[in-house]
């Protein structure tokens, strides 16, 4: 069906309100949006972390008469010239215009991440199924991409690996299909739990995969490979927790990093390990190195 789509500038304070007010206006759907594309990773379970600039846009059925809304919105103050817009959407099928959006994706000589509803572009290739779901990482962000290149680089036949935020699985599921015999994932949202523990089973990987909450996670454990892909202030805050988890002479990987704070996070790691160079993918990047 055809919908009316009203968008406001707004600010981290007072998106959530506008929001409650469209809503009582016969808003059929509110969705916030970064108006300079800033992701957010991970957020704790219950929370909606917004941005500085935030755009609230609401769908209105398209019988709509917007009128007295906009009306009502200027007296409130919310509206006022410039900081809004209403745009008429043409009739779709939104679910499959949603679904064009996400394709095949190489990373690089072995691994591919495919929809489920595509089939694969080569069948002799490490092939990831994994939807776009709740849980963060499809693999179109650099910092996914980041780790993903790493892993691919690596023989990880018969190898221990821990996935530190492992958000959808995405990671851990790849390390597995590159040959990994055990991997354990661990991430502070129960829904990313639940997120790959559904990708580990779409894939058939399941029993080599084991998922963990923070409190729950395991001691004493030591894998040859250790991947955090979350944000530069917890990789710092963590890195002793991080490392704790990592072999001597084993290999780890880090990102969720802006390029202007990679010089921190190596300070935080270079006590204990051989770092390599910086790897960068557009303002991201991606640490690595060995453990002494």
């Amino acid at each position: 069906m055809p919908w009316i789509q009203l968008k406001i500038n707004a600010t981290k304070d007072t998106a959530d309100a506008i929001g409650d007010i469209l809503m009582e206006t016969g808003c059929q759907a509110v969705t916030f949006l970064d108006r300079h594309d800033t992701p957010v990773f991970e957020p704790l379970l219950g929370e909606t972390p917004l941005w500085g600039d935030t755009d609230v846009q609401g769908l209105y059925d398209a019988t709509t008469d917007m009128s007295p809304i906009i009306n009502f919105l200027r007296e409130a103050l919310i509206l006022e010239d410039g900081n809004y817009k209403l745009d008429q959407l043409e009739d779709k099928d939104w679910e499959r215009e949603w679904m064009k959006d996400f394709h095949p994706m190489q990373f690089g000589e072995r691994l591919w991440i495919c929809p489920s509803w595509t089939d694969v572009p080569d069948p002799n290739a490490v092939n990831v199924m994994l939807d776009p779901g709740l849980a963060f990482g499809t693999g179109t962000h650099p910092t996914t991409a980041l780790c993903l290149k790493w892993l691919d680089q690596l023989d990880l036949s018969d190898k221990t690996v821990v996935d530190f935020g492992c958000g959808s699985g995405i990671l851990a599921i790849a390390a597995i299909k590159l040959g990994a015999k055990r991997v354990v994932g661990i991430d502070i949202d129960p829904q990313a739990i639940l997120a790959s523990r559904d990708n580990a089973e779409r894939n058939g990987v399941a029993d080599k995969l084991e998922l963990y909450l923070p409190k729950d996670q395991p001691k004493d454990f030591q894998a040859d490979i250790v991947v955090a892909n979350i944000l530069a202030g917890p990789l710092k805050e963590l890195s002793e927790i991080i490392l704790a988890y990592l072999k001597p002479q084993g290999s780890i990987a880090l990102s969720g990093i802006l390029e202007e704070q990679s010089e921190a996070v190596v300070t935080a790691y270079q006590t204990q390990c051989n770092m390599d160079p910086v790897v960068l993918d557009q303002e991201w990047c991606r640490l690595s190195g060995t453990k002494r």
